[in-house]
């Protein structure tokens, strides 16, 4: 799983752990991780204290691949923040976007209506045309 982290020292052992701050639940969706979530990096480290990066972790929870977050958070920022999405923004597109799925499903609806009651007439039409064909049978023969 992939996670966003901030490189800290831990003085009581002389290493540098991983703060994990955020992980991917999908492409697009991340989650802030609420309680403090920590993984050893050991010795050999050479990232710098504070430094952001993106950690791959194992479903044991081992580290797989780390690196600095840099490029990523500028491309989360070209994509999102210079175009001027905001929270709002999306909630009032995602607001139009359920009040046309509602608008559309209501128009649907009439539509299945209108068909229903077309084929109803269509079917009186046509018992009466049927009805009309007999009588008129019906007057011959009796003629």
């Amino acid at each position: 799983m992939l996670y966003l982290a901030q490189v800290r020292k831990n003085e009581f052992l002389d290493q540098y752990q991983l703060h994990l701050l955020a992980s991917q639940e999908t492409e697009y969706c991340w989650s802030m991780i609420s309680e403090e979530a920590f993984i050893l990096l050991g010795k050999e480290n050479t990232l710098s204290e504070k430094m952001l990066v993106l950690v791959e972790l194992s479903p044991t929870g081992e580290v797989e691949r780390i690196e600095d977050a840099t490029n990523w958070i500028l491309n989360v920022v070209q994509t999102y923040l210079t175009t001027g999405i905001t929270p709002e923004f999306l909630q009032q597109e995602a607001d139009k976007a359920e009040n046309w799925r509602q608008s559309l499903t209501l128009q649907n609806q009439d539509l299945a209506r209108r068909s229903l009651e077309l084929e109803a007439r269509r079917e009186q039409i046509q018992a009466l045309e049927e009805s009309i064909n007999r009588e008129k049978t019906d007057q011959q023969d009796n003629s």
